[in-house]
């Protein structure tokens, strides 16, 4: 295979930069694709390239997840996304403790439930829900837990009016909807539109007595429900005890259309997946042909014939990975840098640097000493007072810290303090230069 890479300054018509560097107009990527004969070979480099990704950011030394996700606009077989995890991260991802299984939520499927549809126990029933017209306002009202409620969105599909039926306390995936044949470009119908096509008003519709040319998609939760509440199709009333086969045809179509929440099985039949933000850093793709065959990209093979590349392409956000690691190590007094990620390793605090000819000649004489053990070291020769200096140094997150004072000179005491650590320890100098080392 070819490989091509560049690390390049980008621009983005970013609406709304925010999150400091996190989503800026500019930022560093370094990208690559790769060029093959066949798909074997474009495989083997994209494990290639995953395996390469992940010892990337170990030795960045990050918690980060590789999950599976939607190739989205861009296309192609399989992608994965590299996440940084953190409180602040944008994208939801669902892992499984207890398996390798990861995937970003887009893409991680809900499965039905194991327990069969239970038989109906009670009789469909029209109630008062007056200005009601949330699961949650109704399920309130009405004393129930919000699992036994259904909502209804409805989409514009096409031409046609679609009822997507979730379960209350869930949300919908319009990415896994917009895979759904015939759903590639829907949207959500406005009231003006619902009322027009099938005349109920927003908040109140229903599956129950519908046109029959109207489109329902169950999630597969809804259709394993019985006894449930929904929309009566009619302004100020819900209907409860509702069930399929008895009040409501069957579903047109079951299908897996919401996000999965913590609890839900593991797809992978290994435990139960758990949510957790994350920051993405990187993404890799199997392009496959999608790109060469529309700008005929080919190549000769070894029988003389003339055949379309595949292609995989990765990158890696290199300013990005900068305020991840920022957002993922940090306390209320500045940054906690990974020590692989810090501008310095060392930093020297000499108590009365310009003051005091013995605290400047060992000061300088520790800085030669550490930087010949091949550390990177800050020798702050400001005039500042303890305070002022210590302070910047947790805010810049140098990882180390050595205070160099007369009084501790006398005793041959340097004063030592690890980022992030509450107490101050004394040692002599050896002592020192070996706990660095």
């Amino acid at each position: 295979p070819i490989n091509f890479y560049q690390i390049q300054t980008k621009f983005r018509d970013e609406i709304r930069p925010r999150f400091g560097v996190m989503r800026a107009r500019e930022f560093v990527m370094k990208d690559a694709y790769s060029f093959h004969v066949d798909a074997a070979s474009l495989e083997a480099t994209y494990q290639a390239m995953y395996d390469a990704y992940s010892r990337v950011f170990e030795r960045l030394g990050l918690k980060f997840r590789s999950v599976a996700a939607d190739t989205g606009a861009i296309g192609g077989t399989g992608s994965h996304e590299f996440h940084v995890l953190a409180d602040s991260g944008e994208d939801a991802i669902a892992f499984c403790p207890t398996s390798d299984y990861a995937a970003n939520t887009e893409l991680a499927e809900a499965l039905a439930p194991e327990a069969r549809r239970g038989a109906a126990s009670q009789a469909m029933a029209k109630i008062a829900t007056p200005g009601k017209k949330t699961c949650e306002e109704v399920a309130e009202l009405l004393k129930v837990p919000l699992t036994q409620t259904v909502k209804s969105i409805v989409v514009i599909a096409g031409e046609k009016l679609v009822m997507l039926l979730l379960r209350g306390d869930h949300v919908l995936n319009e990415v896994k909807a917009g895979k759904i044949p015939g759903m590639q470009d829907f949207r959500l119908a406005s009231a003006e539109e619902i009322q027009a096509k099938a005349g109920v008003p927003l908040g109140y519709m229903g599956p129950v007595g519908l046109r029959d040319d109207l489109t329902i998609i169950a999630d597969r939760s809804v259709a394993a429900m019985s006894d449930f509440i929904c929309g009566a199709n009619d302004s100020g009333y819900h209907l409860t005890g509702v069930n399929w086969g008895r009040d409501l045809p069957e579903p047109s179509l079951i299908a897996d259309v919401r996000n999965v929440v913590a609890g839900d099985p593991s797809p992978d039949g290994k435990g139960q997946l758990e949510i957790a933000r994350g920051i993405e850093v990187g993404h890799i793709f199997q392009l496959r042909k999608k790109y060469s065959e529309a700008l005929g990209v080919t190549f000769i093979d070894e029988g003389g014939k003339s055949q379309t590349m595949e292609m995989g392409c990765y990158g890696i956000g290199v300013s990005r990975i900068v305020a991840a690691a920022i957002e993922q190590n940090y306390d209320e007094r500045g940054i906690i840098w990974p020590k692989s990620m810090a501008p310095f390793q060392v930093y020297i605090a000499p108590i009365g640097y310009k003051k005091s000819a013995d605290v400047r000649t060992a000061a300088e004489k520790l800085h030669d000493q550490i930087s010949a053990m091949g550390l990177e070291v800050l020798l702050d020769d400001r005039d500042e007072r303890p305070g002022v200096m210590f302070a910047d140094q947790e805010l810049i997150g140098v990882p180390h810290r050595i205070v160099v004072s007369e009084r501790g000179l006398k005793e041959n005491i340097y004063e030592y303090q690890r980022r992030g650590d509450s107490d101050m320890q004394n040692s002599d100098l050896q002592t020192l230069l070996q706990r660095l080392k």
